[in-house]
């Protein structure tokens, strides 16, 4: 593994329970498809419905080994065992723009206003520092309030619109661009 950052973290959430958050692993590729299909269909904010992520379970092992072999980061976040959450940062390739960063989250329903999507986009904002990450971007559907509160909460600011950027059986949302700069 060329990165080695987050081996374990253990948080607390609002509610007492515990929250493991940790690098995602090979030995992880069934469970996530699983969760991502899941959380898929649990809300419209994603860019995919229930059961829409394809990817095999070898497809999903090598997508992790190779990031685990870059200097992207993809964590996973467990209660009880159970994969609570997905996120991930990815630096851009270009070495002029190195510099900078997208990431991608989500927290299953069942763990939505405990604390977890705070504990994970701070663990990618805490690696981003640690990484010579100076900007961090992300896109949010406009009619997703929770998310957006959550990203300002942690220092996000609305850098512009994708106007009509998704579209859910013919009713379009925007996309609210979001940076962060450390």
């Amino acid at each position: 593994m060329r990165n080695e950052y987050l081996i374990a973290k253990e948080i607390i959430l609002k509610n007492g329970q515990s929250l493991i958050l940790r690098r995602a692993n090979a030995d992880d590729a069934e469970k996530m498809i699983e969760y991502l299909n899941t959380v898929g269909g649990e809300s419209d904010n994603l860019l995919f419905g229930k059961n829409e992520f394809n990817k095999t379970i070898e497809e999903e092992r090598e997508y992790i080994n190779n990031l685990n072999y870059s200097d992207d980061l993809m964590i996973i976040g467990l209660i009880d065992n159970n994969i609570a959450s997905i996120a991930n940062i990815r630096r851009l390739l270009r070495k002029r723009i190195a510099h900078n960063s997208e990431v991608a989250i989500s927290v299953k329903k069942e763990y939505w206003g405990i604390g977890v999507g705070y504990a994970v986009m701070n663990e990618l904002i805490e690696f981003a520092k640690n990484n010579n990450i100076k900007n961090i971007s992300l896109g949010v559907k406009a009619s997703n309030n929770k998310a957006f509160n959550l990203y300002r909460k942690c220092g996000f600011k609305e850098i512009g619109r994708h106007k009509d950027f998704f579209n859910l059986d013919g009713v379009f949302d925007d996309e609210i661009l979001m940076d962060l700069y450390l």
